[in-house]
């Protein structure tokens, strides 16, 4: 069959699908866009299509043609061009150059290229994605047997180039991840690992997040066969995946998406709009259908063909706004600064992917008081699982970086999260831009001597781990690394001989697990049911204490946090119910890198109703520390049977 019947007939078998793609709704544009192989009459071809919808003509040229131009069909009005190669085989480096309207050629990347030269090169790869036997099927039932809100979330954020490298500074690929990250982020008691973007990009100082091959992993660490498989082996140890995915902007660089056929193609007519001032990048049109296609078939893409559990989306404040970083914007049909576009394809992206894949973990990095973030599309929200609570970190680094002596003057700061808690469905981040551009480690964030700026890590762990919403921590927080991240070298693993690190991470991976053990910090983590406020207005003080609580009655814990150098002697704290209660963790034990061996561990309450409780009882609250308390045996009276924890 002549390479111009097979076109036609290509065309035939494509055209409802370009048809979708033209009007926004093909969700799988991937499986005939980019390169593929094509089996006719036992002639093995390679089929390229790319959308370019402005051009004058399209050429392919790669190592099967020596590089020649080598004109592309353009299929009728659809703006797709289309080549067919017999002599092109997989590993061939190819490019595809676009002529405008006035005659102007640049060399440009397969946008669905799935794989691609190591930078500084930039070719496109051909490379066939074969279909994968998943060994994951406990894994993805688990993922259906329980709703993941009642369940542990506790998120190891890595960018993959700097967790650790070999010793002559190579680094580390998705062979070596398997080997080493999956077993230590699984003894370490973490749930689920997210990767800062691992999608092809030029510059590793953008920490991924200025793409041009969004349907390839990054070159550096290896390729979709590889990584699939690291997927495979994380699932099979109980680790969830997570990766950050940019659909709001894209690198700029004249190669890749840029102005793809001389015209704006990817990006807003509006130059206002396009440019991404703040980022150095240019923001997609996503009012345009074709890329709507594009993000939401990518979207689909890793989880469909690479099994990955969650999709963290990021810089979407930069979608929903119009003014965000644009002094030159203009206001909406309504008057306004909303971003229209945006929002429509944000709510049309959250309803696909729920439509295919229920389970997936859908997050939305926004830093503002957006309304309805993860209300459900159907309610008018824009229909995200969840969002970072960026209040809540920002207040609590803030109070946290104070000294001492004049932090009950922002202890507001660390009880306000509580006016809007279940206002979304949240994750507390303490993320990688907290601890760059000279905002310090956190460590480093602490005043006071090592001493007192690991008793304050573990107090601000405790009180993450216990306060409603699921966790995030960035690589290196769990070393207690002094210095500020920086991508060009590994973690600073060598703190771990100095005093306190490794006690510290040992305090870390205690609590991680303890959290998993403990239905009360998990299961009621989005309704205001799942928390009873004790002392929030203690300010001379500065402890604030709450009760955590589970589905059931038995299952409930009590945290108290003292924010002061000062220790309390005589604590009073109300509980729900008589009995006896236990200590479950003391951040000050010595084991952890404090100063306590031994401290009374069962407490028994008195008649004596104080923070709106029934009963009570003191304790010692050790200074900069803080107490997980759980009941031992206690008695519900209404129900007249005793409950043995």
């Amino acid at each position: 069959m002549k390479e111009g019947n097979i076109t036609k007939n290509l065309y035939q078998e494509w055209k409802d699908d370009i048809y979708l793609f033209n009007i926004g709704q093909q969700y799988a544009s991937y499986r005939f866009l980019g390169n593929h192989f094509v089996k006719r009459n036992e002639t093995v071809y390679v089929s390229f299509a790319v959308w370019a919808p402005h051009a004058k003509h399209v050429y392919l040229v790669g190592d099967f043609n020596d590089w020649t131009y080598e004109r592309m069909t353009c299929l009728e009005e659809t703006g797709i061009w289309l080549s067919l190669s017999e002599k092109a085989k997989s590993g061939d480096c190819y490019k595809y150059v676009i002529e405008d309207e006035q005659g102007n050629t640049i060399y440009k990347i397969d946008p669905f290229a799935k794989k691609f030269e190591r930078p500084p090169k930039d070719a496109s790869i051909v490379y066939d994605v074969a279909p994968k036997k998943w060994k994951d099927g406990l894994w993805q039932a688990n993922k259906k047997r329980k709703d993941i809100l009642e369940k542990p979330l506790n998120i190891y954020e890595i960018h993959a180039g700097s967790w650790k490298r070999h010793l002559d500074g190579t680094l580390y690929s998705f062979d070596d991840f398997k080997k080493y990250l999956v077993p230590y982020v699984k003894d370490m008691g973490y749930t689920h690992i997210e990767f800062m973007p691992l999608m092809e990009h030029p510059l590793e100082e953008s920490w991924g997040y200025q793409v041009t091959g969004y349907y390839a992993v990054a070159s550096i660490f290896g390729d979709l066969d590889a990584f699939r498989d690291f997927v495979e082996y994380a699932h099979q140890q109980g680790i969830g995946i997570i990766m950050d995915w940019v659909p709001g902007h894209f690198c700029r660089n004249a190669y890749a998406l840029a102005y793809y056929d001389g015209t704006p193609t990817y990006e807003y007519s509006d130059e206002d709009r396009a440019n991404n001032q703040g980022w150095g990048t240019l923001n997609f049109d996503l009012g345009k259908p074709q890329v709507q296609s594009f993000l939401i078939s990518n979207a689909l893409f890793w989880l469909d063909v690479c099994h990955v559990d969650g999709i963290r989306v990021d810089a979407v404040s930069n979608i929903l706004y119009l003014d965000f970083d644009n002094l030159s914007w203009k206001p909406n049909k309504y008057g306004d600064n909303r971003n229209l576009e945006g929002i429509d394809f944000l709510k049309q992206l959250n309803t696909i992917i729920y439509r295919y894949y229920p389970t997936t973990l859908m997050i939305a990095e926004e830093s503002t008081s957006f309304d309805g973030v993860t209300r459900p599309v159907y309610h008018g929200g824009l229909g995200f699982l969840f969002k970072w609570n960026m209040g809540w970190m920002n207040d609590t680094l803030a109070y946290i970086e104070t000294d001492t002596y004049v932090r009950k003057d922002y202890y507001r700061l660390m009880t306000f999260s509580f006016m809007y808690m279940f206002h979304d469905q949240f994750i507390l981040p303490l993320s990688h831009d907290e601890v760059v551009h000279g905002k310090n480690s956190m460590l480093g964030k602490i005043k006071g001597d090592r001493y007192k700026q690991f008793a304050t890590l573990r107090l601000l762990q405790a009180y993450m781990i216990a306060h409603p919403g699921k966790k995030l921590n960035f690589m290196g927080y769990e070393l207690g690394q002094f210095l500020e991240w920086r991508f060009y070298s590994q973690l600073e693993w060598i703190d771990l001989q100095r005093p306190f690190n490794q006690e510290y991470q040992y305090f870390i991976k205690t609590i991680n697990h303890l959290y998993q053990s403990q239905k009360a910090l998990y299961e009621v983590d989005t309704k205001s049911d799942g928390i009873t406020v004790l002392d929030a207005d203690n300010i001379d003080e500065s402890i604030i204490s709450f009760i955590r609580h589970g589905k059931q009655k038995r299952d409930f814990l009590i945290m108290i946090a003292n924010f002061l150098p000062i220790e309390r002697l005589t604590y009073r704290v109300g509980v729900p119910y008589e009995g006896q209660y236990e200590i479950l963790l003391n951040t000050e034990a010595k084991e952890y890198g404090g100063t306590w061996t031994h401290t009374k561990s069962i407490y028994q309450t008195e008649k004596i109703p104080y923070q709106n409780q029934p009963y009570s009882f003191e304790c010692v609250v050790p200074s900069l520390a803080a107490l997980y308390i759980k009941p031992k045996r206690v008695y519900i009276k209404k129900e007249m049977k005793e409950l043995t924890v």
